[in-house]
């Protein structure tokens, strides 16, 4: 899978849980620049990201992504 292909459907699933249609991320997103990114949206989109690209985020991974580029590395090495 492509990091294009990724991106295509991880909007998709920002979009879902932040419910703003024009919700775009990138590598450099961060939960600073998402209105309404706290820590229980976090899980929530933690969650719904595993559903989606049928992987698993351990607790460690949870904590120490420090963007959305770092999301979309283990989703390319897990997908």
């Amino acid at each position: 899978m492509s990091r294009e292909e990724i991106y295509e459907r991880l909007n998709a699933v920002f979009r879902d849980v932040f419910d703003d249609e024009t919700l775009t991320v990138n590598d450099s997103t961060t939960a600073h620049d998402v209105e309404g990114w706290d820590s229980l949206r976090h899980i929530t989109l933690l969650a719904a990201v595993e559903d989606e690209f049928d992987i698993e985020f351990s607790m460690g991974q949870t904590v120490s992504m420090k963007n959305v580029g770092e999301m979309v590395d283990y989703i390319e090495k897990e997908a």
